[in-house]
């Protein structure tokens, strides 16, 4: 039986802190004789007077000078209830007077909550403020709730506000051990207060806003990161616009291929991150190699070379047609789609001249002839090999 009542006991805490913190209190309700000051959280009701400024008073419980009127029933005269409902009877001789500043306190519970505003009303209260009823009792969470009235409450002008049951019971009780009384009954200096309600009611919203705000942006920046990234890999990939319209380019006359340089792009090396160029205008090798003459289909396209066609002459001798491949070293890859050379490289104009082999070095080089011995050039030894020997 405890422990169902320790888990009936967890489930109303769970369930009264997620309603606070769905809907965040409107008001607060302070003993501000005390030091520091115990503060409560509270709903102001539905109906009644709004307040603007902070409400003032000493807080008396209504069962501590007043009982059901005869005409109630019997079961209704215990005084331990402090419903406040039915129409109440002033007992003894200790009574708030009409003209002082005090709050009542009451528990939810039997009747409406208009109808105990009503009544306190009628008593003499500025104020009155309701307890929230046992959720061992009744089953009721102990949460914030609101106060309405299902008819008309037009003729209420005190302000009233609702506070858990745990705030009650505790206000209850240190009312109950407190020092100070006020006309005969025993009291405590309240203060109920509403000068932040719009932030906190806004508060569990901005929570709510923010919790799922800064993941979305996390994931919003990461994908803005790797955007930028892979749009910096992609054009380090792409050749640049003025290289490629600067290679040559030649038209197919159904005889023979008729030549063409390419626009002119600046001299200097070319750097791809920089945008700088390093192939000449119109550079291209004197003499095509002996497979140049057999291209008569473009790979992209896959359609044959006719009278009329403009190819782009790539560096590494193959050819394509010319919107086709400049679209490629443009928007794609700046690496000839046959053989993978890259077209910003610069590649030398005849390469049997830059690595000569032995043999091409012994035919070209001329044999050079021994000179006499007494004559004397600028290319003739300091020392003599006779003169060393010796």
């Amino acid at each position: 039986m405890r422990k169902a009542s320790t888990a009936l006991q967890t489930g109303i805490t769970e369930q009264a802190w997620l309603w606070g913190w769905a809907w965040g209190p409107d008001s607060t309700v302070s003993i501000v004789d005390r030091s520091p000051p115990v503060t409560f959280l509270s709903r102001p009701a539905g109906f009644g007077a709004e307040l603007t400024d902070p409400l003032l008073g000493y807080v008396i419980p209504l069962n501590a000078f007043t009982v059901p009127c005869p005409e109630v029933e019997v079961e209704m005269l215990n005084r331990s209830v402090n419903t406040g409902c039915s129409r109440l009877c002033v007992v003894g001789e200790n009574v708030p007077g009409v003209d002082e500043p005090w709050i009542a306190l009451v528990q939810r519970g039997e009747c409406q909550f208009v109808d105990k505003a009503r009544e306190a009303q009628r008593l003499g209260a500025k104020g009155v403020v309701v307890g929230g009823d046992d959720p061992e009792l009744h089953g009721n969470p102990d949460v914030l709730v609101n106060m309405y009235s299902p008819g008309d409450a037009s003729d209420i002008s005190i302000a009233a506000t609702f506070i858990r049951f745990s705030d009650y019971m505790q206000l209850y009780s240190l009312i109950l051990s407190s020092n100070t009384s006020h006309s005969g009954l025993k009291t405590l200096s309240l203060l109920i207060s509403s000068e932040y309600s719009s932030w906190q009611w806004y508060s569990p919203i901005v929570t709510f806003i923010t919790i799922l705000f800064i993941p979305s942006s996390l994931t919003f920046l990461t994908l803005v990161v790797h955007r930028v990234r892979a749009a910096r890999a992609a054009q380090r990939d792409r050749a640049p616009a003025s290289i490629v319209h600067g290679l040559p380019w030649r038209v197919w006359t159904g005889t023979g291929w008729e030549k063409h340089d390419g626009e002119p792009v600046g001299s200097g090396n070319f750097d791809v991150e920089r945008g700088e160029c390093s192939l000449h205008a119109g550079e291209d090798e004197d003499v095509d190699p002996a497979w140049f003459a057999s291209q008569v289909e473009c790979i992209i396209c896959l359609e044959n070379f006719v009278k009329g066609d403009r190819v782009r002459v790539l560096p590494c001798k193959h050819i394509f047609h010319l919107e086709e491949i400049d679209e490629w070293l443009t928007q794609r890859k700046k690496l000839c789609p046959v053989c993978k050379a890259d077209v910003t490289e610069h590649r030398p104009r005849h390469n049997a001249a830059v690595n000569p082999t032995p043999e091409q070095l012994t035919e070209v080089a001329p044999q050079a002839e021994p000179l006499p011995e007494d004559t004397v050039t600028e290319r003739t030894p300091l020392l003599r090999r006779n003169s060393v020997s010796s």
